[in-house]
């Protein structure tokens, strides 16, 4: 069959109805790799470097603001804080989570599996009211008989089948349009040589005898598993790795163990930590990895893991937000917006020169600033509210009128 055609497979062409899912799908995707270590999303979230990249996305994810937002008539918004989604987007999706709770969750299942699901329920006006995330691993995207779109859930005891409008799918990168592949399966190769790695390093340190190596005498031995037992009791494990060995009865002893330094073992590790921060597209100091990281550079890495790493994953959380949740009707009106400015601000001194700048050219009210310092706002009375601009600032064309009339100004007083 060719890749291709193996990948691309047709949109509108329904499966056979008898699927057949159980608990572990997830992992029988994923399969043995060439180092020979089996990878699945189970296996891989003991790799630490795959634990932090996760928990750093899916926790930035969840801990942002997120907001429904009504387009006003000037072309401006304001927080739709009466609208049925608000509360169930920014405070609790369902009686049992929070709104990080339900982010964080469906995070980590865009990021292991490459699917996000959570099931809609709606009340007799058709808006959401609830949202309950679903196991990735027990849902199937097909299309039925007419050609719509449906998902097949497994919910313990049964199949169910559960219409377009009854689900929130939040999609990876996939081949077809309408499921995202994991990201796990994909870079299984890379996953598998690092824990390959570490369970070298475990085994190394679990049974690496100080000293190791052969035992030589120079007669003939009556009792060699004696002799063998004895020294692993003395000197096997990391417990009693440096010990100082007695040799008696002509015993010599020849090292030949391979030192970590020399298999490049630290290397390796650290090879496959960058490699792994580049999967999932993590700064590396953001993961602890301070190697390459200076006081000069780490502000710079953050703004561009705002912009470039998280960015498409808010871009795809918002649209499919609105696809799935927002009315018809209300679409052209009303949107959904998570807020990155307390992720994009920089140090204190550039946040107060970019305010002045602001309030000196009249995009900026002294409340705005203090709206995005969190600090409490000023009446009218004290011109909280009002808009400035540099009175030196005119026109082109009316650069001459303005001296004049500037002119004419201080000849009168």
């Amino acid at each position: 069959m060719n890749i291709l055609t193996k990948f691309f497979k047709s949109r509108d062409k329904p499966k056979p109805k008898n699927l057949s899912l159980s608990s572990n799908e997830g992992w029988i995707l994923s399969g043995g790799t060439s180092s020979g270590k089996q990878v699945n999303e189970k296996t891989a979230m003991q790799i630490s470097t795959v634990y932090a990249c996760v928990k750093i996305l899916a926790e930035s994810i969840a801990s942002l603001p997120l907001h429904v937002f009504t387009k006003t008539e000037n072309g401006g918004k304001e927080p739709a804080v009466t609208h049925a989604l608000y509360t169930l987007l920014h405070d609790a999706p369902n009686p049992e989570m929070t709104s990080f709770t339900l982010r964080e969750t469906m995070m980590a299942h865009l990021l292991l599996w490459g699917n996000a699901y959570a099931q809609i329920i709606r009340n007799n006006r058709g808006q959401a009211v609830s949202l309950y995330p679903l196991n990735p691993t027990e849902i199937e995207v097909r299309r039925d008989d007419n050609k719509e779109l449906i998902y097949v859930y497994w919910s313990g005891s049964e199949y169910k089948t559960l219409k377009r409008g009854e689900v929130l799918h939040i999609p990876g990168l996939g081949f077809d349009g309408l499921k995202g592949h994991s990201p796990i399966t994909t870079m299984r190769n890379a996953l598998g040589i690092a824990i390959a790695t570490e369970e070298y390093g475990a085994k190394f340190f679990a049974n690496g005898a100080r000293p190791g190596g052969v035992l030589e005498h120079p007669g003939v031995l009556k009792d060699a598993e004696k002799i063998r037992k004895t020294w692993n009791e003395t000197f096997k494990g990391s417990e009693n790795s440096n010990k100082i060995a007695v040799l008696e009865e002509g015993l010599k002893y020849h090292a030949i163990g391979v030192p970590p330094e020399d298999a490049q073992f630290l290397e390796t590790r650290k090879f496959q930590t960058n490699e792994i921060a580049r999967i999932f597209r993590v700064p590396p100091h953001m993961i602890g990895d301070l190697e390459r990281s200076s006081f000069s550079n780490i502000e710079q890495q953050s703004l561009e893991f705002v912009k470039y790493t998280l960015n498409p994953w808010i871009v795809r959380w918002e649209q499919s937000l609105r696809q799935s949740l927002i009315l018809p009707s209300e679409k052209p009106k009303i949107f959904i917006m998570f807020n990155l400015d307390g992720l994009l601000r920089g140090d204190y001194r550039s946040r107060i020169d970019g305010y002045t700048k602001g309030i000196q050219n009249g995009f900026y009210s002294v409340n705005d600033v203090r709206k995005l310092e969190d600090m409490s706002l000023l009446s009218d009375e004290d011109g909280g509210n009002l808009h400035f601009v540099n009175g030196n600032v005119v026109k082109l064309g009316e650069a001459g009128s303005a001296y004049e009339n500037n002119q004419s100004g201080g000849e009168k007083d």
